[in-house]
């Protein structure tokens, strides 16, 4: 016999405050999305970053090299400058502000004159036989030159020595070292730069070699980088 609806038997109700297994099954796959959304974000993001940092440390590298390189020329191309080694003792120095350009000649207060006024007109660097106009040696100093004088009765095999010792200890392309006798001088050799001076009794002197390395290529005389070819003069080594 078919039974009314009124004794069919009723589904059991759901119990108070359980959401339907459909609903949480929504709810949890929700869930799994948003994780996976916010992953993919963070790992995105970190991605975009990577290339930035990348490049920043490239550009650094770059910065450091070309810093480098520059550095390199300038030594290479103008010199030391360099204070490689301490001012001898014995080296006199002085201040000596006068830079102007003058025609003539001038009347210097040492003998060789370590600055002062000058020609416009620089000496080349290298070694001469014979002595050399003052006013141009000296703007050659301005530039950085150390000039090695030597009394013109000093033995003929330690002129050889100070020409090999100038050839071999020349800075840069430019040189910067002027070799001539020069009359009157205080001591068998005398070396000058800007503002400073050194005698020595003989070219093997250790001091003479210190005075070289010290101001060779220097900035002493103001005007560092300051060209040692393409004046006047033409030297034989």
């Amino acid at each position: 016999m078919n039974k009314s609806p009124q004794e069919r038997p009723m589904a059991a109700p759901t119990p108070a405050g359980r959401a339907p297994s459909t609903r949480a099954a929504r709810r949890q796959a929700a869930r799994r999305e948003g994780k996976l959304a916010t992953g993919g974000r963070a790992g995105a993001a970190s991605h975009r970053r990577r290339p930035t940092r990348l490049a920043t440390g490239l550009v650094a590298v770059i910065a450091v090299g070309i810093l480098a390189a520059g550095a390199a020329f300038a030594a290479g191309a103008f010199g030391g400058g360099t204070g490689a080694s301490p001012v001898p003792s014995g080296t006199a120095v002085f201040a000596e502000s006068d830079h102007a350009h003058v025609t003539g000649t001038v009347s210097y207060d040492r003998t060789p004159p370590a600055g002062g006024a000058h020609s416009a007109v620089w000496l080349n660097c290298g070694v001469y036989p014979d002595p050399v106009p003052d006013e141009n040696a000296v703007h050659s100093l301005e530039h950085g030159a150390v000039w090695i004088t030597y009394r013109p009765d000093l033995a003929t095999d330690e002129v050889a020595q100070l020409r090999q010792f100038a050839e071999s200890h020349r800075v840069g392309t430019q040189g910067y070292i002027i070799l001539s006798p020069y009359p009157g001088i205080p001591s068998p050799i005398v070396a000058s730069a800007w503002g400073a001076q050194l005698a020595v009794p003989s070219p093997g002197d250790p001091d003479l070699a210190a005075f070289v390395q010290h101001y060779a290529g220097g900035a002493q005389g103001g005007e560092p980088g300051g060209e040692c070819t393409g004046g006047v003069g033409s030297p034989v080594g």
